[in-house]
């Protein structure tokens, strides 16, 4: 006796992929690379970009620099950076209003950014916190009022070789009221921009 036996079951039909579907998926691949690439070359030019300008500092002259702290607010802030141009006092001579870069005179491996107040040869006297110079009083709008300080110092006349120089915030800063004057050859360059951060970024 013949015992039929089932049929197999028939797998269902797939259609192939309608070409339009080949080259759209295609095409999204190839748009993502495109872009993967295009982020790869940017990052690149910017590292290489960003050599060339440390490479065009240190050969011309220039130095990055970081504040730390708040003596110089609200001018600079604390983790501001800066570019300090180490060039400006071998062909010139720091000037009143300057903000400059130094070596601490009395640990001169550290470094601090203070404003030039005063010159060889000028008088400098405070008085509650005023400052004159050559009795005339210093024009110092960047200082705020909650930033003033109260003291007294002076009269005394900056000898040759010497600058006089105060943080801008007069009331936190430890500067030539304090640790006296600096020499000129303690005095690194000038500050000449903020780079850092951005929206806060000028030259001085």
């Amino acid at each position: 006796m013949t015992i039929d036996q089932p049929a197999p079951p028939v797998a269902p039909s797939v259609a192939p992929p309608a070409p339009d579907t080949l080259i759209q998926e295609r095409s999204n691949s190839r748009i993502v690379l495109d872009q993967v690439k295009e982020e790869l070359i940017a990052w690149v030019k910017t590292l290489m970009s960003a050599a060339v300008y440390a490479v065009l500092i240190v050969t011309f002259g220039f130095q990055v620099a970081r504040v730390e702290g708040q003596s110089m607010a609200p001018t600079l802030e604390d983790q501001d950076r800066l570019i300090v141009n180490k060039l400006a006092y071998r062909i010139g001579e720091p000037r009143r209003g300057d903000i400059v870069m130094l070596y601490y005179p009395l640990k001169p491996d550290k470094s601090f950014v203070k404003r030039v107040i005063a010159e060889e040869g000028d008088t400098v006297r405070i008085i509650d916190g005023r400052v004159y110079v050559n009795d005339i009083p210093l024009q110092d709008d960047y200082v705020k009022p909650d930033f003033r300080s109260h003291d007294d110092w002076g009269p005394q006349v900056i000898p040759e070789g010497y600058d006089f120089v105060m943080g801008d915030n007069r009331s936190n800063s430890s500067d030539s009221r304090s640790w006296g004057m600096v020499p000129k050859k303690y005095i690194i360059g000038k500050v000449q921009l903020r780079w850092w951060p951005v929206p806060t970024a000028r030259v001085f």
